[in-house]
């Protein structure tokens, strides 16, 4: 009877590192934004791993959450992601409403940013996924300007 409880002790640490190693790794990424002219309000992030909804949409990112602004720049880390492609859109939400503000145009009225810092104008339109994505790796960081006016 010992020698079967080792041997289903061992079968079952066996197991247990079988499942350790077909483990999908985790990652962490951390998006640092720049250029914030009001300490007020708070960044909002959205994080997305496809062009579903991007930047837009606040139901389809998969990861997302605010910082309170404190200065001219924000720093804030998301975890457990899976390595591969996101894109992330940033807002200030100076007025504490959890969303971008626009004119009745649908020009914004708040600060904005998207990842890879691309341009963004009424000739331009919203940025594609694949123009504002990026791999996530192990560890990964991205810079995010914020623009608080429609480039020309």
């Amino acid at each position: 009877m010992h020698k079967i409880s080792h041997l289903l002790l061992a079968s079952l640490l066996a197991l247990g590192c079988v499942q350790a190693v077909n483990a999908q790794p985790t990652t962490k990424l951390t998006v640092v934004v720049n250029g914030i002219r009001q300490q007020k309000g708070a960044i909002c992030f959205r994080v997305y791993a496809s062009e579903k909804g991007f930047p837009m949409s606040d139901t389809s990112e998969i990861q997302s959450g605010c910082t309170r602004v404190t200065g001219k720049s924000v720093t804030k880390s998301f975890s457990g992601l899976k390595p591969g492609k996101y894109a992330v859109a940033i807002v200030h939400d100076e007025n504490g409403n959890r969303k971008l503000d626009t004119d009745f145009f649908g020009i914004p009225k708040e600060g904005f940013g998207i990842s890879n810092n691309p341009i963004v104008s009424i000739q331009t339109g919203t940025p594609a996924f694949s123009k504002s994505s990026f791999t996530v790796t192990k560890s990964t960081s991205v810079n995010i300007s914020v623009k608080y006016s429609l480039d020309p």
